[in-house]
């Protein structure tokens, strides 16, 4: 397992492994390889070079713990990387070993690195939201007629359906995921300027080595080199954020409906999931748990990249040097909120019946807003709402159904009739447009628009 026990609930195995120590030094020495290719076939450096330098840039060269103390000790991981690569290419072809690293800087191989793990960071992300949008919307299909209770500031609200809140939840998550596709489209570019962002070590061709290079590593050329300039990956990671926060939301409804005291929807159980201790009858929202986590630790990462985008002239001074273990725990944050969330979709268990009962236990007074805008045009708002508090009032205090007590109101009874109040507590008698929302909020940009 290459998860670590201290991240085990902030990460997948998937997102460990690709953000692990051998898969970063793995991209980097494919940073050197690529290079001398490209330098090669730009006519830079001969071609038994590149041959050279690829066959000994192999990570098992390398002492994992060593390198890490030295990439400490030089404050660039590039230093220590170069140092033990030339050493075996020298094993290999002495005069070889004079061009590795030709004409880049240390910032080249660290940023074209991260750019490569992020270019296989978007498959995984993206396997675990389509997941999680096809079972979102299954779910809002399957439950288009199950009514539940709206809740505005945690109080019972008129009715809603569950089909609306999860086509609400599917929206949100396919604007974030729509948001990180293309964030992740931007940002998988190549990082190659030199010791100033000139390339000017080598000289005429360093446009053509850059192109061959971006070749290579199948990343985009940029304009130019973006030693400083940080919008890119700051997209990204604010992408992260956002998306996160929807799942957040998600997952803060669905363990709302998880309490013993609302049981409307759990997620799915199993062998080892959702347990407890020490309360044998415990059935926790362990996912939801994992991305709330994920939601608590997400804005302090994205503000501390906004914060390391101040970067001095063509090199940082810490700015830079703050983003890898930013960007890792993001990106891996954002797996596990996504993955988690899928999981929830996948198997949400949701109780119609309960749902239901709920509304009931309210003795209709989630239905005064009704009453009152059926009285409101025959007494006016204002008279209208001052018979609906005091009638709701009296439900609470004794017990009874709004439509019982309002049927012994004279001045209700004289405007609305017995099939009128029998009916006012009827939920489907009260979802408006709802239906018509939970369609358009499915649809996105393929299937039936609002109509104005």
């Amino acid at each position: 397992m290459t998860v670590r026990l201290i991240d085990s609930l902030a990460t997948t195995e998937p997102l460990a492994k690709l953000f692990s120590d051998e898969s970063l030094l793995g991209a980097m020495l494919e940073f050197e390889v690529a290079l001398a290719r490209a330098e090669a076939r730009c006519g830079v450096i001969p071609k038994k070079v590149a041959e050279a330098i690829a066959a000994s840039a192999d990570v098992n060269h390398f002492d994992i713990s060593a390198f890490a103390h030295a990439t400490f000790r030089a404050g660039t991981p590039a230093i220590p990387l170069v140092k033990r690569l030339t050493e075996q290419v020298r094993k290999r072809n002495g005069e070889a070993a004079r061009f590795v690293h030709w004409g880049a800087t240390s910032q080249d191989v660290a940023d074209s690195a991260m750019s490569l793990l992020l270019t296989r960071a978007a498959p995984i992300l993206n396997s675990d939201l389509s997941k999680l949008e096809r079972a979102l919307a299954e779910l809002s299909n399957r439950h288009k007629q199950s009514v539940m209770l709206g809740r505005t500031l945690l109080q019972a609200a008129p009715p809603v359906t569950f089909g609306l809140k999860a086509a609400g939840w599917l929206a949100s998550v396919r604007r974030g995921g729509e948001s990180l596709r293309n964030a992740f489209g931007d940002a998988a570019v190549l990082q190659f300027g030199g010791a100033s962002g000139t390339l000017a070590s080598l000289g005429s061709k360093g446009n053509a080595v850059a192109a061959a290079l971006a070749k290579e590593l199948k990343l985009k050329l940029p304009e130019a080199p973006w030693h400083t300039h940080r919008d890119r990956w700051a997209t990204l990671i604010c992408a992260c954020g956002v998306l996160t926060g929807s799942l957040a939301k998600m997952a803060r409804d669905v363990s709302l409906l998880m309490q013993n005291e609302v049981e409307e929807a759990a997620e799915p159980g199993g062998a080892g999931r959702g347990g407890s201790s020490t309360m044998p009858h415990k059935r926790n929202p362990i996912a939801c748990s994992l991305t709330l986590a994920a939601a608590h630790r997400l804005p302090g990462l994205v503000s501390s990249y906004l914060s390391a985008m101040v970067q001095e002239h063509e090199r940082g001074v810490g700015g830079w040097q703050a983003e890898w273990p930013i960007i890792s725990s993001t990106i891996q944050l954002t797996g596990v909120a996504m993955v988690s969330m899928a999981e929830v979709a996948e198997g949400l268990v949701a109780s119609p019946k309960n749902m239901r009962a709920n509304i009931e236990k309210t003795n209709g007074v989630i239905f005064a807003e009704r009453a009152m805008m059926l009285l409101g045009s025959k007494l006016g708002r204002d008279a209208a709402h001052k018979i609906l508090e005091a009638a709701t009032r009296k439900c609470i205090s004794e017990n009874r159904q709004l439509a019982e007590v309002l049927a012994g109101i004279p001045e209700v009874a004289r405007h609305l009739d017995r099939s009128s109040l029998q009916e006012l507590q009827v939920p489907e008698k009260y979802l408006g447009s709802a239906e018509d929302f939970r369609r358009a909020l499915l649809s996105g940009s393929a299937m039936l628009k609002r109509k104005p």
